[in-house]
């Protein structure tokens, strides 16, 4: 098992916002796509399935280092459904011919039995586990894609970035005194997705404290000008309300909540920290999955 574990290291680098509909405000989210991660590992998954219906067990050379489906840090990976490893783009290459069936993440989770087993179901899906990230040698979240195809299944997949609460703070007290020297300057940052307030899944928002208006919104700038206090989260939670009424009673303060993180896609538990800096509130959410 050890050996496994050391074998796939880098295995196959496996591998918006969500509203309760209120309004339309809330729709205006509803074409917030994938991050980049999902979306390469997808197509380069799409090419592969399709090569892989053409040539059959003939093509599985082609997955192999210095292969054309490889793109950057991302490949692809194949193995049986016995659970035998046939083909790697990457370093797992070291464990073609051998079984994988027991391969754990760094937590237990026995997550080539997942996938292997979902694909015998459900023919194509995706298993998320805990895996040492070889760019930064650090463990982080993993979601692999996997389709199968008869008795092989071709998986890729990508490493997904998580902000702790240490950067959602830094980037917060960081927005605030932007906002304290300019605050029009200021929105214009938190607004420009290529500028240092968008990040990963953290990005700044700013509402009005009187008006209830969006000033800025990192994740969706379509929504400056537009009524915040009536959005809902995916549970039906007024939570900008929540967020105004606790800047306006402490100042600063964290409401807990759901809602849909731009790099997953996907409404998973969120911590917006907030703060009241002149007739703003002024908010960066982490999220805790």
């Amino acid at each position: 098992m050890k050996s496994l574990r050391i074998g796939l290291i880098a295995v196959a680098l496996l591998g918006s916002l969500a509203f309760h509909p209120a309004g339309a405000e809330e729709r205006r989210h509803e074409n917030i796509g994938e991050r980049g991660e999902a979306k390469r590992v997808q197509a380069l998954l799409d090419r592969a399935v399709a090569h892989f219906q053409e040539k059959g067990d003939a093509g599985l050379a082609d997955f192999g280092p210095g292969g054309k489906f490889i793109d950057g840090e991302y490949y692809i990976f194949v193995v049986s459904t016995d659970g035998k490893m046939l083909a790697s783009g990457g370093s797992s290459v070291t464990l073609v011919g051998q079984d994988v069936n027991g391969l754990r993440d760094s937590s237990g989770k026995p997550f080539m039995r997942d996938l292997i087993s979902g694909a015998k179901s459900r023919g194509a899906g995706m298993v998320e586990y805990n895996w040492l990230n070889p760019t930064d040698q650090k463990v982080e979240s993993k979601t692999t894609l996997y389709r199968r195809i008869g008795e092989r299944i071709l998986a890729a997949g990508y490493y997904l970035p998580r902000s702790s609460p240490q950067e959602a703070k830094g980037m917060l007290e960081s927005a605030v005194e932007a906002v304290k020297k300019d605050p029009p300057a200021a929105f214009l940052r938190f607004n420009d997705a290529k500028r240092q307030y968008v990040r990963d899944d953290l990005y700044v928002f700013v509402v009005g404290m009187d008006d209830g208006m969006f000033y800025a919104h990192g994740a969706s700038p379509s929504l400056v000008g537009t009524r915040a206090l009536e959005l809902k989260d995916a549970q039906g939670k007024e939570i900008i309300k929540e967020m105004v009424a606790l800047a306006k009673a402490r100042g600063t303060g964290e409401v807990g909540y759901v809602w849909r993180n731009p790099v997953t896609n996907r409404v998973e538990p969120k911590h917006s920290m907030v703060q009241k800096v002149d007739k703003y509130l002024l908010g960066v959410g982490y999220y805790t999955k």
